[in-house]
Order: structure tokens, then C-alpha cells, then sequence
């Protein structure tokens, strides 16, 4: 568990909110990155301008191959890339790749321990009016079910790039997953040089119970944390859960011991994803109470992305209220 963030560092996150965007983070990552380890690829399938793979294609043509509409070639011929010992990048929305290519996935890449990287863009019903049949709620559970694979989700621009740092430079196949719309910045450069694999950062401390959250419900999470002590006293730990596979077992286990309760807040289906994880951590190690903030196993539908956050439990409201149920119950 690393690093816990100053009061005024909280402080400015939350008054003064700057923005920026994951998938430019990526893309951006993967140009400083090219220029450094030249046996980095990066493979597309005609969505490179989105998720910002096409400024490593503008600096590094040779390295940069769109294969089109057919995401299970994409995922395969970065395999064979990554066979023929390159670092290779392979890059979707999360709807397509896991979605359409888990066998590709498992059999290609996670079996035979490739060193290839997914990174998957349009994750969650933040995807907005693009509706159901492209909000990916099932990734995060279907990716860390597979043997070999590490699963991490970053929380905003700065998180994004170290982590695109943390899949260069360690072997093996990783999924990575990023939101569409633009997000507010939680972390410095220097603070994001912290984040390591298979570790948490604490970015507020506290004892009145704990909130461990990924990506977009991170800044979701502070803001509950800050509601929660201005009206009802209490002084609650967040914990920005990065990798979820894997997963940070110390600090859930160290949170439930001092804290005694756990909420996680996810933009994933509360089935099998990040709660689903960190109940399986506290049912062996530390068993407390806790609930999951996340879409309750449903679709999604078009429409406007914070409405959808709102409609669908998601906010830091959501977050706050799971928080005063457990403290009611712990209070019986």
C-alpha cells in the first residue's frame, strides 16, 4: 500500500478539478516509450485515431499496423509479434477486444505467456450514447479469469502512463482499461512514479471504514470520503485499487483489520470485477463486512454519461450511502 496524498493534495483535486484524457495519455505514453525501447509494436483494428495509437504510427510507421475491422486478426497477429520477441501493443474498445476475442486471448496470448499488451478503450456505461451494445461491463471479470494475464485499470491521465510504463517493461500479457471521456487529474507526474504492479495507492488514510475503487469511481470515491466528513464526522480511507490482477491482498487485508468495513466502487458489474475480487481476498484472509457500489448484473442504454452514472449507481453518492449503511449495521 503506497503513498497516502496530503489533505491539501485531496483538496486541490476536488475544488480545483483539472481534466485530461486517458486514451492521450496512452497514445502519448506510447511515443515517449517507442523512441527509448525500439522492440515496441502497436497494432490497431480502425479505431487508432480514438484511442490516439495513430500519433506512434505518424513517429513510428514501420512499428504501426492497422489490420482493420477484424479484431481476433488484431489480437493475433500481435501475439505472433510478440512470438517473434517484440513488445507488441494491441489496441480496441473493450466491447471488441476482450469482447469478441476471448478465445484469441486465451489461447494465443495467455497460454503460451506472450508478451503482448491489450489496452482496451470505451470501457463501462461511461461510453454513453453509444447504448448497451457497446458499454463493456463484463471485461475486467472475464480478463482475470485467465491464467498468465495481469489486469490493471487506470484512474486518470497520469496513472495511464505510468501504467503503459509498468506493461513495457515487464514480460507477459496484460490488460489495461481506459474510459472514453475525458477525467479529472488525480495524480502528478512525480506522484504517478509511485504506482508499481500488484500495488494499491492510499490516497486518503482513515479508520472510519474504507473505500477501495478503480478508474473513473476513484474520484468518485474522494468525493464521498470528503462528504462523509464534513456531514457525518467521519474520516474514511480511500484506496485507488490500480491492479486488479494483481491484487493488492495487503492493503484489503490491513484496511478490513483497521477499518472494519470495505465498499468498492467499480464501473463494472458488481459481478466478479474489482468487488468481486477484494470479497474473495477478505473471505479468506479477514472477513468484515462490505458492500459493492457497481452496475447491479444489467445492461446499460443510451444516453448522456453522468445520467447514466447517476441512473445507474455510480456516483459518490451511491458511495457515501453504502459507507452510513455499514456503519448503521455495525452499529446493531
Amino acid at each position: 500500500m503506497a503513498q497516502v496524498f496530503s489533505s491539501q493534495e485531496i483538496g486541490k483535486i476536488l475544488d480545483k478539478p483539472s481534466k485530461g484524457s486517458m486514451r492521450d495519455a496512452y497514445g502519448e505514453a506510447l511515443v515517449k516509450l517507442g523512441a527509448e525501447l525500439k522492440d515496441i509494436v502497436v497494432v490497431g483494428a480502425d479505431t487508432t485515431g480514438s484511442i490516439k495509437t495513430s500519433i506512434f504510427g505518424a513517429k513510428f510507421p514501420d512499428r504501426f499496423f492497422n489490420v482493420g475491422i477484424a479484431e481476433s486478426n488484431l489480437v493475433s497477429v500481435a501475439a505472433g509479434l510478440a512470438i517473434a520477441g517484440k513488445i507488441a501493443f494491441a489496441s480496441t474498445y473493450a466491447v471488441f477486444a476482450p469482447g469478441k476475442c476471448v478465445d484469441q486471448i486465451r489461447n494465443a496470448i495467455a497460454y503460451p505467456n506472450v508478451n503482448m499488451k491489450l489496452v482496451a478503450s470505451h470501457a463501462g456505461i461511461s461510453v454513453g450514447p453509444d447504448g448497451a451494445s457497446h458499454q463493456e461491463l463484463e471485461d475486467i471479470a472475464t480478463m482475470r479469469v485467465i491464467p498468465n494475464m495481469h489486469v490493471v485499470v487506470p484512474s486518470d491521465p497520469g496513472s495511464t502512463a505510468r501504467l503503459v510504463e509498468i506493461l513495457a517493461r515487464n514480460y507477459g500479457p496484460f490488460y489495461m482499461r481506459i474510459a472514453r471521456p475525458d477525467c479529472p487529474i488525480i495524480y502528478t507526474r512525480d506522484q504517478a512514479s509511485s504506482i508499481m504492479l500488484g500495488q494499491s495507492m492510499t490516497l486518503r488514510d482513515g479508520n472510519d471504514g474504507t473505500i477501495i475503487a478503480c478508474g473513473l469511481l476513484v474520484y468518485e470515491a474522494l468525493l464521498a470520503a470528503r462528504k462523509l466528513a464534513t456531514e457525518h464526522s467521519l474520516n474514511v480511507r480511500v484506496i485507488d485499487m490500480l491492479s486488479i490482477k494483481p491484487i493488492d491482498q495487503a492493503a484489503i487485508v490491513k484496511s478490513a483489520t483497521e477499518t472494519g468495513m470495505l465498499v468498492t466502487a467499480e464501473e463494472h458489474n458488481v459481478i466478479g470485477g474489482l468487488g468481486g475480487a477484494v470479497a474473495e481476498v477478505v473471505a479468506e484472509k479477514y472477513p468484515v463486512i462490505m458492500r459493492r457500489v457497481g452496475t447491479q448484473d444489467t445492461f446499460g442504454e443510451s444516453g448522456e454519461s453522468r445520467d447514466l452514472m447517476i441512473k445507474y449507481g455510480l456516483t459518490s453518492d451511491n458511495i457515501s450511502e453504502r459507507i452510513l449503511e455499514l456503519k448503521n449495521l455495525a452499529r446493531k
